[in-house]
């Protein structure tokens, strides 16, 4: 093709409270002048700026210039909920251990974090903000018990470790008496995403990467042996392009009717008081995925990562116009206050400061789509619901790819299968809804 237009442009509903409990930034820079690259990356995510770094580490003199529609830490990597995860966790599962869960995947979800790691010492993002702390997979049910009792068996046929925890050990971590018990895995890294990638921004403009927020791509196109990208004030000729916009690849005619767009929604507590939290015991700082993908995410974090907040996390709905309707996010928050109550009803009544819903990007077949889209122009998205580590390797992904350079990352994504095209609307998001709310109720103790 010559030419890609976007038809929409990223919408986000309510404030990304892990941005927002991080205080002020500087003012946004936006693009607002023609300028040249070598490279220009599309989205200053978790891909994106990954992206970024590793075309940097690749060809240390390239000009690389990240454009990104919002504030960094504003769109989906300030959205989720900061789990950086190594073991298999396929959300298309019952219990996460799926068939594709295998060592490949636990090795290149490792490289991840090591080069999240790395990212972290050289440009002394705030270790706070990088916490390998591990990760407990939460049981409130019996079916719950007997997910994890299969998935830690799953892990014990990989080689890998895990901890059974009983109820009481649950309610010393967390100070919640509603599970009945736990599996413990060390390799996860607790993430404040946002701390995360806005550090990882500065760390990349020190190095010289021009960095443009407020500045969405509203096309790009060839312009002789180059490629022309437009914002709404500038624009940049470039010699190659790197998508990392996750399920907004469709918006430029990608892919289309291949990507699940789908959102998850999340609440988050105001700054606990003394009184409160002497009431709620627990730890200060813990992570609980649901033993059933569709469950409850609770995660617990403290001062050093922007206050003694209590995050929950759960619901999905899928949108196929990557836009929310205005009565998701209330019904969501009306389940997850009920589910917060559920696990601590010593704190019952307690208002929620922030509500928000973060997009995510899902294929039928589990695949990502990190590959050369055409000369010059190249994909590093989708990540089905894994963005942090996921996202971080298909940035890496797409800058080697446009560099030229093999590694086992760039091999294995670009050994993936095309995504499997959808079903026709209106079918697509009748369907998957109406699935979706059912394993809702099915998990709803979870």
């Amino acid at each position: 093709m010559n030419g890609y237009h976007a038809k929409s442009l990223p919408h986000h509903r309510g404030a990304a409270a892990w941005n927002v409990i991080l205080g002020g930034q500087s003012p946004a820079q936006p693009l607002d002048e023609a300028t040249t690259a070598d490279f220009t990356v599309i989205g200053a995510g978790f891909a994106g700026l990954s992206a970024a770094r590793r075309l940097k580490q690749l060809q240390p003199n390239a000009k690389v210039v990240v454009l990104d529609a919002g504030r960094v830490g504003e769109g989906a990597a300030g959205r989720n909920s900061g789990f950086m995860i190594d073991l298999p966790h396929d959300l298309a599962s019952d219990n996460y251990s799926g068939p594709g869960n295998d060592r490949k995947l636990i090795d290149l979800n490792r490289r991840a974090i090591a080069f999240a790691k790395d990212a972290v010492e050289t440009y002394q993002i705030k270790s706070d903000y990088f916490d390998p702390v591990g990760k407990v997979n939460g049981a409130a049910s019996e079916a719950a018990l007997a997910h994890n009792r299969s998935y830690s068996q799953h892990l014990t046929t990989l080689g890998e470790h895990s901890e059974e925890l009983d109820a009481q050990q649950m309610t010393e971590l967390t100070g919640s008496r509603h599970y009945l018990g736990g599996v413990y895995t060390p390799g996860t890294v607790m993430l404040q995403p946002a701390g995360y990638v806005r550090g990882l921004a500065a760390g990349l403009s020190g190095d010289g990467v021009e960095i443009y927020e407020d500045s969405p791509v509203l096309r790009f196109e060839k312009a002789g042996q180059s490629w022309e990208v437009v914002t709404p004030a500038g624009k940049v000729s470039t010699g190659r392009i790197i998508l990392t916009v996750n399920g907004h690849l469709e918006s430029f005619g990608i892919a289309r009717g291949r990507l699940m767009q789908v959102f998850l929604y999340a609440v988050m507590t105001p700054e606990l008081t003394a009184d409160q939290l002497k009431s709620l015991g627990g730890q200060p700082r813990w992570g609980v995925t649901p033993s059933d993908p569709m469950g409850t995410t609770m995660r617990r974090i403290d001062t050093g990562q922007g206050g003694n907040r209590i995050i929950t996390r759960t619901c999905a709905t899928l949108r196929s116009g990557m836009r929310t309707k205005p009565g998701d996010l209330a019904r969501a928050a009306s389940v997850m206050q009920a589910k917060f109550e559920q696990r601590f009803p010593q704190m019952a009544g307690l208002k929620m400061e922030h509500e928000w819903a973060g997009h995510l990007c899902l294929t039928l077949n589990s695949v990502s789509y990190a590959h050369m889209i055409e000369e010059g122009v190249y994909s590093g998205c989708v990540q089905n619901g894994l963005g942090t580590a996921r996202g971080t390797l298909t940035g890496i992904s797409a800058a080697e790819l446009a560099c030229g350079v093999s590694s086992d990352i760039s091999a294995f994504f670009n050994a993936e299968a095309a995504p499997k095209r959808l079903p026709p609307q209106p079918f697509r998001e009748v369907g998957a809804n109406a699935v979706l709310r059912w394993k809702e109720w099915r998990a709803r103790v979870d």
